[in-house]
């Protein structure tokens, strides 16, 4: 396979701990459905479910699929701030340098986030079930009456 950048040969290699396409050029790299899956879940592992929608509202792209040579659409990912670019036919994702580090730090905030909502539910159960309990119903009964 052909950089969608460049047109140099990718390359196997190993990032962040996921198995990738790499260009040795520009750095550049080729993830199936399921690498890009494995990448996210080197940091968030509360399910496909919680990490939101992955592809919304794509727009045309100049590079093309390294497998399929169709053009890419360009998408922001996951609504971040982070442009990356897919194939329709569903061969892949195309990450520019280092992209892949800044995909595991916003699956380290998504999962922080869950977890600070998951705990405040929590915490917030725990008092709904002391309040509803005899005993806090009748010292407030005593207070009031």
């Amino acid at each position: 396979m052909k950089c969608p950048t460049c047109n140099t040969d990718l390359t196997n290699a190993k990032r962040s701990g996921v198995d990738v396409e790499l260009c040795p050029t520009c750095q550049g790299m080729w993830l199936s459905r399921q690498e890009l899956e494995q990448l996210e879940d080197e940091v968030f592992d509360f399910g496909e479910n919680e990490k939101g929608s992955l592809a919304f509202d794509p727009t045309a792209s100049t590079r093309k699929c390294p497998q399929c040579g169709t053009s890419m659409q360009n998408f922001d990912y996951r609504f971040y701030d982070l442009s990356m670019e897919l194939c329709l036919e569903g061969h892949g994702f195309w990450l520019d340098k280092d992209e892949d580090k800044r995909v595991l730090e916003f699956m380290k905030k998504e999962e922080a986030g869950l977890q600070r909502k998951v705990l405040a539910e929590d915490n917030w159960a725990s008092r709904m079930n002391r309040m509803r309990s005899g005993s806090f119903l009748d010292k407030l009964r005593n207070l009031l009456g």
